[in-house]
């Protein structure tokens, strides 16, 4: 099998014209290619509007070998194929009389229980919130009610934090073992479309992402495990040192011989139970900030050089900057023709995301424009601070929307950053009046604004800027002005900014040592709510590493 690098074809191409470009590339007929598998599609907009597609592609062909001495010495062309094939631990002889015990049906939950099932383990999964069908509706009625149900909306339920999100599966970690692949098949198998396993920027949407979890978990019962949702384990049984068992809300105990921790980065009273049960953790750096709107057009304009850009779909960017404060300042789950959502799990706390659906075919653009913190900022040492410091910025997005999400344009913002603009008095709720909202919702021409916030959950012109402490916000107003030379009316005083993004990542680390336990024997800290992913694939293949390291304890 070869790998053919840099096949370039313009937009609008067919399966047929692949392959006769890579024929002509590697100068045979078309007919001596016997299989063809794309390994990655890439968009090459260097020429915009003139776009094209980049492949890297595996074949099997005639007389390979005397191809492979042709294009010696450019190898970045053409090559062998060293295809990952993922294995998974061999089952052992001896299972453990006592069951493995999940903690959460979130990506690492899911992908845990879901290869454990696949070789025999029958694993037992806790879910506090409801399965995924019962969630959709209930997050449908928060956003149009504004009721919100503690254990089951956009943070809680089956599928994790992510299942109201874009979908984005793409990560950044090195796959060597071909997890990532694995991951990617495990979602075709249950209903994604085949091209996420090749596209450079693989997305779900929320609409398909629903379809695939519900999948999984009838999958998983299947092969003998099973899933019991609205079961909030409430405390650990330990015993010498090692985990025993889970107590469940409403008084169920589950003995356990093995207890995988795959809590979402929102758990906070399962950190907090945690913590006082002598779970070694500590703080971690994440980010804070807020999202911005832009008209899809302009985005598709700035990347494609069209408004409208056909198949290639709502085009997505990523934008980093530095402040002169010294922060970090970048775009975070961007989301091409989607909505700002309220995210908010905890009364009287409100915090935003961002989501799309698989047709990404929303007028706005969304991404959350974030500001790194670390423990220092939090005000405490306590392995717990970063939560105070969410809740504390969340508590004040709740007063100023009053319940709603908080939106303010970007050039009113940047003005009262800037210390020029009008300033609410002291105990003000921070929410505008008529008048207010009409100057708000002007251009510096005077012209009113063609964005209009595309949310799901109620929204309301407020004073945003007084959400973040001063050098957050100062390193946004930076951010956005640097963003604005990279990506024409990036900062156009009329985009939309609302708050707060702050469940970027987890706040906390749960430590686990090289056998991926804690120093309490028997459980295994997961996923990204434990600090060791960050975002769906990511965590999915987190779970599948303690999958794996659990079947190894039970090898013979």
């Amino acid at each position: 099998m070869l790998r053919v690098n840099q096949v370039k074809l313009p937009a609008g191409h067919s399966g047929a014209d692949i392959k006769a470009q890579a024929a002509g590339m590697l100068r045979i007929p078309a007919g001596d290619i016997r299989q063809m598998r794309i390994v990655r599609q890439s968009i090459d907009a260097r020429k915009k509007p003139e776009i094209f597609y980049i492949y890297a592609l595996d074949l099997e062909v005639k007389e390979e070998s005397r191809i492979l001495r042709r294009f010696q010495g450019k190898e970045n062309l053409v090559c062998k194929s060293q295809q990952q094939i993922y294995r998974f631990p061999e089952p052992g002889s001896r299972v453990g009389r006592l069951p493995i015990v999940i903690v959460g049906t979130g990506p690492a939950g899911l992908f845990c229980g879901y290869f454990l099932a696949l070789h025999g383990y029958r694993p037992i999964l806790l879910e506090r919130g409801k399965c995924v069908e019962e969630r959709q509706r209930d997050v449908e009625a928060f956003w149009e009610t504004g009721r919100l149900d503690p254990s089951s909306n956009v943070q809680f339920g089956e599928g994790g934090a992510g299942t109201f999100s874009d979908g984005k599966l793409n990560t950044l970690v090195k796959d060597k073992d071909g997890r990532n692949r694995v991951v990617l098949e495990t979602f075709v198998k249950f209903g994604a479309k085949e091209s996420i396993c090749y596209e450079a920027k693989p997305h779900i949407g929320t609409d398909v992402l629903c379809r695939v979890v519900k999948g999984m978990r009838e999958e998983i019962v299947r092969l003998g495990g099973e899933v019991r949702f609205e079961s909030q384990v409430k405390d650990l049984c330990i015993r010498d040192g090692r985990v025993t068992g889970v107590e469940i809300e409403g008084g169920g105990h589950l003995d356990c011989g093995r207890l995988v921790l795959a809590i979402g980065h929102s758990a906070r009273d399962t950190f907090s139970m945690l913590h006082d049960r002598g779970v070694p953790m500590e703080a971690k750096s994440f980010a804070v900030g807020l999202r911005v709107e832009h008209p899809q057009s302009m985005i598709n304009e700035s990347q494609y050089g069209m408004e409208e850009p056909g198949e290639l779909g709502a085009a997505p960017y990523k934008v980093t900057a530095k402040a002169g404060n010294g922060r970090g300042v970048y775009s975070f789950c961007m989301c091409p023709g989607g909505y700002v959502v309220n995210a908010s799990s905890e009364e009287g706390r409100t915090a935003v995301n961002g989501m799309s659906y698989s047709g990404r075919d929303g007028r706005n653009a969304n991404s959350a424009v974030i500001v790194t913190v670390t423990p220092e900022d939090f005000g405490s040492e306590h392995p717990l601070a970063g939560i105070g410091f969410q809740r504390w910025l969340e508590e004040k997005a709740y007063a100023i929307g009053g319940g709603k999400i908080p939106v303010q344009r970007y050039g009113e913002f940047r003005e009262r950053v800037n210390g020029d603009g009008q300033q609410f008095p002291a105990g003000s709720t921070g929410i505008l009046s008529p008048k207010d909202e009409g100057r708000s919702g002007r251009q510096e021409s005077g012209e009113f604004s063609e964005i209009t916030p595309q949310c799901k959950g109620q929204y309301v012109w407020a004073d945003v800027s007084r959400i973040l402490p001063k050098e957050c916000n100062e390193a946004i107003v930076e951010g956005m002005e640097a963003f604005g030379r990279q990506i024409a009316g990036f900062n156009r005083p009329d985009a939309c900014l609302s708050g707060v993004e702050s469940r970027t990542s987890s706040p906390v680390r749960i430590r686990r040592g090289d056998d991926l336990q804690s120093e309490i024997r028997g459980l295994y800290p997961c996923g990204e709510g434990a600090g060791y992913a960050g975002g769906i694939v990511s965590a999915a293949m987190d779970g599948i590493r303690v999958a794996e390291a659990i079947a190894r304890e039970y090898a013979p």
